[in-house]
């Protein structure tokens, strides 16, 4: 799922402009855990027939509370045994740059998030690869030979503790 914190506004405005209770909460719970899901199923799940459960659904995504569908993969199955997270420096004015720096960001398909930071860094990247010489070389020959960027700080991670999308929902 990608974020796109430039259409905040735009979402919280579609955010206030129904009220969700409990019966959605319960569907916004289901479909997260179950993206696969039919609409009998869902239905059942929460209790109501499928047509309501259609109408109900639908009206969560034209309200932006449901941006989209993916498949999870599983990065060992595919030979991806490392993910590191990496912060990026940039350059003082870097923003003339900036275009450039998200066009790269947004090819590259190790880069698996990009998020711009407050503190000492400019923007922290999570990044796949199949193993530290290919971490490595991705960093070496790519990230840090794009204009602009004037450092980088890696970390591998030794351990995967959690990782999930699902989002907490507020209560009732």
């Amino acid at each position: 799922m990608k974020y796109n914190f430039s259409i905040l506004p735009e979402i919280e405005n579609k955010l206030h402009k129904i009220d969700i209770d409990q019966i959605d909460r319960k569907m916004l719970t289901f479909l997260q855990q179950n993206g696969r899901v039919s609409n009998l199923e869902l239905a059942e799940a929460v209790n109501l027939s499928a047509p309501q459960c259609h109408r109900r659904h639908r009206r969560l995504e034209e309200a932006g509370f449901i941006v989209g569908y993916e498949t999870r993969l599983s990065p060992a199955s595919l030979g991806l045994f490392v993910i590191a997270f990496v912060h990026v420096s940039m350059e003082k004015g870097h923003i003339n740059d900036l275009s450039g720096f998200k066009a790269a960001i947004n090819e590259w398909p190790q880069i698996l998030e990009c998020y711009s930071i407050t503190g000492d860094f400019d923007y922290v990247l999570k990044v796949t690869a199949h193993d530290l010489k290919e971490l490595s070389d991705f960093l070496m020959e790519k990230l840090m030979r794009m204009r602009g960027v004037s450092g980088v700080r890696s970390s591998v991670c030794l351990d995967e503790i959690k990782a999930t999308n699902m989002l907490p929902l507020p209560p009732a």
